[in-house]
């Protein structure tokens, strides 16, 4: 029987292109013929082995890094692996991402859901990581996203493929499987993983897991500190003149006691660097990019300000929004965008995705007034609420009554 079961294994395409069209819209490419398990609050997965695949293990065949479609999955019992194929042990995480693992914003919505499934399963560490981007094989994940995996779980071994020849098959004595990034997670879960995560990157680096010291939160005369962090970029949609805009936060800054500006060239920054910029850092002002996930290391509470280009309001669709879905997935008070209304027009204004190229790349300018207006606001916001909280007991962190540091 065990022999029979063998010859009647069945590979079928990892990416499956009928999906090809509705694979943001409910249907799936990768791994198509099998259902997610859902549960409430938590991000959509498949188990292997487990009830839903009657016990079976999850095998996968070839590594093509451009046609998905021509590498290929099964599910076998384990008597009956298919011939040839290496049983790899232990847990193994299987990513497969619309996106991509390089960019930050992106990479941390593809790992989010597997540190959640380990937050839930006792703080289980995987052995190894398979990924995947379309259903093709990916072979490394971007520096800042595999630091933040490493501060969490240890070692990150991508790939990992024990022993074997060749595209394999590989079946996987234990593993999961994600390919909906954030997917169906609540909130409330999102908060709990985003609260585990900055708090390992800061064990990670050396600092305080629980943020500023009570002698970092007031100065001499008692009063609250506010620190304010310009995240600068270079090239497409750094600022036109960051002198200017630099002066006017530092002008704003100077009014208040207690306000202490810091500029930082975020390409400058060590992973570690980044962190314990933003584990410093109550207001965080920054043009529109993957360096503003960076707010993930702040407090809870901590406020984000966010600039745009010409053209994006109007050109750039609803991704435009994805860091202020991070704030308030993560905890953070997003005060709103400013969008450059000066700048050239695109020659084609009807054609959205023609508008959107024209101006992604595009730099941002300012308006001293509103910069400064805004600036003051948000300040003073913050320094209302680190009054009330320095009244109450202002060494109690909210985001410390959850789960941070479960693990």
């Amino acid at each position: 029987m065990a022999a029979k079961l063998q010859e009647l294994l069945t590979f079928l395409p990892l990416k499956d292109v009928r999906f090809a069209d509705t694979a943001m819209t409910g249907n799936t490419w990768f791994m198509s013929s099998l259902n997610d398990t859902y549960e409430e609050n938590e991000a959509e997965y498949l188990y292997f082995p487990s009830e839903a695949s009657k016990g079976r293990l999850l095998c996968i065949k070839g590594h093509d890094m451009e046609d998905g479609s021509k590498n290929s999955y099964a599910l076998a019992w384990p008597e009956s692996l298919p011939d040839s194929a290496t049983l790899v042990n232990g847990l193994t995480f299987v990513s497969d991402t619309y996106y991509d693992y390089g960019n930050l914003w992106h990479g941390l919505c593809a790992m989010a859901p597997l540190v959640g499934w380990s937050l839930k399963n006792e703080c289980l560490k995987p052995t190894r990581w398979i990924l995947f981007h379309w259903g093709e094989f990916r072979d490394k994940m971007g520096s800042w996203i595999q630091h933040l995996m490493h501060a969490n779980f240890g070692e990150v071994k991508i790939k990992g493929f024990d022993g074997g020849d060749g595209d394999g098959p590989y079946c996987f004595e234990k593993a999961v499987v994600t390919r909906h990034d954030l997917g169906g997670m609540g909130r409330e879960k999102k908060l709990e993983v985003f609260d585990l995560l900055r708090c390992k990157a800061r064990s990670f680096c050396g600092l305080d897991p629980e943020g500023k010291g009570k002698e970092l939160l007031v100065n001499e005369r008692g009063v609250p500190i506010i620190r304010l962090t310009l995240l600068m970029r270079s090239g497409s949609r750094s600022f036109k003149n960051a002198t200017a805009v630099t002066d006017i936060f530092a002008r704003e800054c100077a009014r208040v006691e207690g306000c202490i500006l810091k500029v930082a060239q975020s390409e400058d920054l060590s992973f570690c660097d980044q962190v314990k910029v933003m584990t410093y850092t109550d207001i965080v002002a920054s043009p529109h990019g993957a360096q503003l996930t960076n707010m993930l290391f702040m407090d809870r509470d901590s406020s984000v300000m966010e600039f745009f280009p010409k053209g994006w309001l109007e050109h750039a669709g609803v991704g435009q929004y994805a860091h202020h879905w991070m704030a308030n997935q993560a905890g953070m008070k997003h005060e709103g965008a400013w969008w450059d209304p000066v700048g050239q027009e695109c020659p084609s204004p009807e054609q959205d995705l023609q508008c959107f190229l024209f101006h992604k790349d595009g730099k941002v300018g300012h308006n001293e007034t509103l910069f400064a207006e805004w600036a003051e606001k948000v300040i003073n916001k913050v320094r209302i609420s680190k009054q009330e909280q320095l009244s109450k007991n202002f060494s109690t962190k909210p985001w410390l009554n959850s789960s941070a540091c479960a693990c």
